[in-house]
Parts: C-alpha cells; structure tokens; sequence
C-alpha cells in the first residue's frame, strides 16, 4: 500500500520485523517540506480566488459570460471605420455589473478584471441585429462610451441579452432601444 504513493526518488528498505521503511537523506526531507510548503501556498491561492469570486457574484446586480469584441468610433473628419463584419473577433468574456462599473474578465474565477468601464461614461445602450455564428443565433447589443469606445456583446440566449439591456438602460438612465428589428444575419 505505501508503495502506491511513494515518490520515485523515496527508498523502501524491509527490516527484519516484516516492516517497511523509508530512509531519507537531510536534502530529501528538506525538498519534502519545500514542496509540501508550496502546496499550502497554493490552496491558499486558490481558497483566495473562489472567496473572490463568490463575493463578486453576491454582490453583483449582473453577472455572466458574454462574448465581446471592442470598436473605436470614427472622430469627426475621419474617414469611417473598415467593414469588418466577416472577421470573427468574438471573445468570451465574463462580464460583471457591479455598483457604478461594468467589469471585463477573462475568466471568472480570475482576481483581477482586463477592463472595466464606469456607468456614467456610458453614454448609449441599444440592440444590434441577429447574427448566426456556428449554425446558432447570436442576440447582440452595443454599450458606447464618451470616449467613442464601443463594446459589442453577444449571447446565444435572448433573455440575458434583454436582461443586460434592461439593466444597463435602467443604471444609467437611458432610453429604451427598440429601433432595431431582431432579425438576424449570416457571419
């Protein structure tokens, strides 16, 4: 049974009373309590992230994986941006609405956001048309900033599009979109 876990590098030596043990040198109980210190570490790492991660879901108004994908608009005088509807440029990205930001994760259990975004920056929320994308229907919004940065969002499911919509015209005071049709197009 012992046998079963020992490292490599342990050796098992039988006594003459029909028990096994393990003789060690300084350097290999030295090198045991190094890596058994790392493991610690790890799960406290680890213990951290999942903590983290719970918090900011209790806490957040909204929360869920969406892809995005990122455009500047076109400053007066230039010339307007390069149709770029056939590229595929969709990221995953766990996004959360928490107090006055939307954050971007790349992952959810990550620590840290990639971006984030306050809500009074907003300054437009509305419905892009329907997409397909890998034989499925992607619903899709748009959320641009004063800055003239526009985050594009996509989901397959309509009613977390319609939530964030909801949410974001709702938290920063703008007016319903119902312009656009929710037809969709072929990418």
């Amino acid at each position: 049974m012992l046998s079963l876990f020992s490292p490599r590098r342990l050796s098992w030596v039988s006594s003459n009373e029909g028990q096994e043990k393990v003789e060690l040198t300084v350097a290999e109980v030295e090198s045991l309590r190094s890596e058994l210190t790392d493991i610690e570490e790890r799960e406290a790492h680890l213990k951290a992230r999942v903590e983290h991660v719970d918090e900011v879901l209790r806490s957040a108004r909204l929360s869920g994986y969406l892809y995005i994908r990122t455009r500047w608009e076109a400053l007066p005088g230039e010339p307007p941006p390069i149709d770029d509807t056939e590229v595929d440029d969709w990221l995953p990205r766990f996004v959360v609405l928490h107090g006055e930001c939307i954050f971007l994760y790349l992952l959810c259990t990550d620590l840290s956001p990639q971006d984030s975004t306050l809500l009074s920056d907003i300054i437009e929320v509305g419905r892009l048309p329907s997409f397909k994308r890998d034989d499925e229907i992607q619903y899709a919004f748009y959320i641009l900033t004063q800055l003239g940065l526009r985050y594009e969002c996509s989901s397959n499911s309509k009613i977390q599009v319609d939530c964030w919509l909801s949410a974001l015209q709702t938290d920063c005071k703008l007016e319903s979109d119902t312009s656009i049709p929710n037809v969709w197009i072929k990418m």
